[in-house]
């Protein structure tokens, strides 16, 4: 998966959202997303909002996305 297909789709949940994402290899990736959407949320809660937002492509083995570092925070 190239970084630009996960921050679309991350900008599509997340639109008013400060995102970054970094990782060449397509496979393992990381991903800081700073959202208003994310207040009242614990960080189990806010993690996995963006799993939900990735719309299948890390599940299981045959999943197009290995690994995803995440920081969540909320938007003050």
């Amino acid at each position: 998966m190239d970084a630009s297909v996960l921050e679309d789709l991350l900008r599509e949940a997340f639109p008013t959202a400060d995102i970054m994402v970094d990782g060449a290899d397509g496979v393992h990736m990381s991903a800081q997303i700073v959202a208003e959407e994310f207040k009242g949320k614990n960080r189990v809660a806010q993690q996995r909002m963006v799993y939900a937002a990735l719309k299948g492509k890390m599940d299981g083995p045959n999943g197009e996305l290995h690994a995803l570092a995440l920081t969540t925070k909320v938007k003050e």
